[in-house]
């Protein structure tokens, strides 16, 4: 499945209330008149929710200009816990009322949800795009260059301790072994995708 070539957005939403995002890595144009696009988002993400919710949305294309923190900063926390907007500045506000980010992409498009499809841990949205603009001409990150070029590299296990190191985003999980079912607590993937390192 890391053979497909995703791309990475920052997705973005706003209750009423709070603004949030989080790091996904499906978005695709499906139509070209009416201009629609679908994104696939993750149920246990607090971002889903307000999507759900307000049928409104922003998504920030990644650019290989991004750098770590950006990832560190919308995937590896939950809008639930912190808010991710509170002294990040780098972002403007779009005709639908969500943020787009302005530091580390390329472009952003911005939706609103005309139907949904539950398949399972995600739910698909189809969207009309009612916003949309390029921010510079940075080529955009795929998941294969965040890989090889942003994600840092992981570090040895500490010797006598078992790490479990997600494939995915790096989480480590302290312990022999992995518990049965184990999720990651970042970025939802399962045990099939962590590996054992030992120190």
């Amino acid at each position: 499945m890391f053979n497909i070539s995703y791309g990475l957005y920052v997705l973005t939403g706003n209750d009423g209330q709070k603004d949030n995002g989080c790091i996904i890595n499906t978005v695709t144009q499906v139509t070209s008149e009416p201009n629609q696009i679908t994104i696939a988002v993750n149920k246990g993400n607090f971002t889903h929710d307000m999507i759900r919710d307000t049928k409104d949305f922003t998504v920030s294309v990644i650019s290989e200009a991004a750098d770590f923190e950006l990832f560190k900063h919308f995937g590896f926390c939950s809008g639930r816990d912190v808010d991710k907007f509170k002294d990040f500045d780098a972002a403007r506000r779009t005709a639908n009322g969500t943020l787009a980010v302005t530091k580390g992409t390329n472009a952003y498009i911005s939706g609103r949800v005309t139907q949904t499809w539950d398949v399972g841990s995600h739910t698909i949205f189809l969207a009309d795009v009612v916003d949309s603009m390029i921010l510079s001409a940075e080529k955009s990150a795929t998941y294969g260059y965040y890989q090889e070029q942003i994600k840092p590299r992981p570090q040895a296990a500490a010797k006598g301790k078992t790490i479990w190191r997600c494939t995915v985003c790096g989480y480590e999980y302290e312990g022999e072994e992995l518990p049965e079912g184990y999720i990651c607590p970042i970025c939802k993937h399962g045990a099939a995708d962590f590996e054992k390192v030992t120190g």
